[in-house]
């Protein structure tokens, strides 16, 4: 499976909308460091955004609201907060 930008833009999101947790999130990332491909076209992109995720456990890279903002940003994409009532 080739890993594109949109695939780690919905993984990050997947993490802030609660659907993963910050282990699942860095589980993937260092498999697809070890096993994926990235997209030719974005492969530095990805591979850097991939290695950071896949530090994410470690208290020193600890993953952020700012760093996900800024990863995103990299992507391409942009985070959006929206409040709702339970």
């Amino acid at each position: 499976m080739i890993i594109t930008k949109q695939i780690v833009a919905d993984k990050i999101a997947a993490y802030l909308r609660h659907r993963i947790t910050l282990a699942q999130l860095v589980d993937w990332a260092e498999n697809a460091l070890m096993e994926g491909e990235f997209d030719e076209d974005d492969a530095a992109c990805i591979s850097a955004v991939v290695s950071r995720l896949g530090v994410s456990d470690v208290r020193a890279f600890d993953l952020t609201w700012a760093d996900c903002e800024e990863i995103l940003g990299q992507l391409g994409y942009s985070a959006r907060v929206e409040i709702v009532t339970t």
